[in-house]
């Protein structure tokens, strides 16, 4: 099979014949081999009745329903373990992603053998309280991630290799991040094609503000997860033997400087437990042994986890 189309939903039953019948159009037109899966994720509005029947009439479409709302990375992830095309291509259901671009995002996944295409829309029809928080975090998330060539990675509308989506795992809100948890799993060839951003057709935006707050702590957690899952007694380590000398050289520095102006009978009558900074040092010190306890559980936590030998291994001989 040439494609799978991932389509996460949620109450997009007015917008699914139309966005399916686009789909089949493209794909006729390229004589693709084809499935386009879609995953409810505990629509209220008969969107899954909507599925049935587009499923009686194109065989090529997987339906598959949650049984709550589970969120976008949720159905994401259960759409990557469905699928079985050579090239995955993921977009949303509300017809603002454009499936006629998905012919030069597959050519460019077969052809130019990139892991993982994002789409940019580099003119978006979103109001300013939507838009300039997007470029807030794609700045971040560029820095931090290193991936220096994405201007948008929270864009629905992304291609992958078949190897990238069964070897990577998307929770919580991590959808917004696929391309840097694939770039931690090894799959560095990521590229950006600039897409066709739609108005909204029909129904309103599922996301609120509250995205925002939950990208910034999934970036944090992807983060330290992607570079330290493996070794957590290195951060938690460091910080804490840091912590802890720092504690340690204030205590032996008040103790010496008292000790000194005994020995020049140099008055000074505030005792070393008198000074701030023996209370900043006690906790510096007692910081630092928690820090450096918790790196120790964590690594305890890690070697006896299922998977602290999975490693992803691209070919074998």
């Amino acid at each position: 099979m040439n494609i799978s189309v991932v389509v996460p939903l949620l109450n997009e039953a007015e917008s699914l014949p139309e966005l399916t019948s686009w789909i089949r159009r493209v794909m006729d037109a390229y004589g693709f081999t084809y499935e386009i899966i879609l995953v409810d994720d505990g629509s209220s509005d008969g969107s899954w009745e909507v599925i049935e029947d587009l499923k009686k009439e194109l065989p090529n479409i997987v339906g598959i329903k949650f049984r709550r709302n589970y969120g976008k990375s949720a159905a994401l992830n259960v759409g990557f373990e469905a699928s079985q095309g050579n090239v995955v291509i993921t977009m949303d259901a509300d017809l603002q992603d454009s499936p006629d671009e998905i012919p030069e995002l597959y050519r460019k996944i077969t052809e130019d053998k990139f892991d993982l295409i994002s789409g940019w829309k580099q003119k978006r029809h979103d109001p300013l309280s939507k838009t300039i928080p997007t470029k807030v975090f794609n700045f971040f998330t560029r820095r931090m991630s290193g991936i220096h060539n994405l201007h948008d990675f929270n864009c629905g509308l992304k291609a992958y290799r078949k190897e990238v989506v069964k070897n990577i795992e998307v929770y919580g809100e991590m959808h917004r991040y696929i391309p840097v948890i694939a770039k931690w799993a090894g799959f560095k060839k990521i590229g950006e094609q600039v897409v066709e951003h739609r108005a909204r057709k029909y129904g309103t935006t599922k996301f609120g503000l509250s995205r925002f707050v939950n990208g910034f702590l999934d970036l944090l957690s992807i983060f330290f997860v992607g570079k330290f899952s493996k070794r957590p007694m290195h951060f938690f380590g460091t910080l804490g033997a840091l912590s802890f000398l720092a504690g340690l050289f204030i205590t032996v520095w008040i103790i010496s400087n008292k000790l000194y102006n005994i020995s020049m009978h140099i008055p000074n009558n505030r005792d070393v437990t008198a000074q701030p900074l023996f209370y900043i040092a006690l906790v510096a010190i007692i910081v630092g042994f928690q820090l450096f306890l918790t790196g120790f559980i964590a690594e305890l936590v890690s070697r006896n986890s299922p998977e602290r030998n999975s490693y992803h291994i691209e070919k074998t001989v």
